[in-house]
């Protein structure tokens, strides 16, 4: 059951990463830019798998790395 929540999760994610590359490199985003969003996408799927499902609780951890991300985000589109 484990391996088939797991896999169904990574579907979701996948699903929605190929048409965001695709329309990305269309849209004139570079590289990086399209790697941060990956991560950014991950971490959207997983944090509430992390809280919802596996019970986790939320630490400042979850807060410092959510900062990072954004400041990731922000400083690879800044000059775009």
């Amino acid at each position: 059951m484990a391996v088939l929540a797991s896999w169904g999760l990574a579907f979701f994610e996948y699903s929605l990463m190929i048409p965001a590359n695709r329309i990305g490199v269309a849209g004139g985003l570079s590289v990086p830019q399209l790697k941060i969003l990956q991560e950014a996408l991950t971490l959207t799927v997983f944090v509430p798998v992390c809280l919802l499902v596996l019970q986790h609780p939320i630490t400042l951890d979850f807060v410092w790395a959510a900062l990072c991300l954004l400041g990731a985000v922000y400083f690879i589109f800044r000059s775009h």
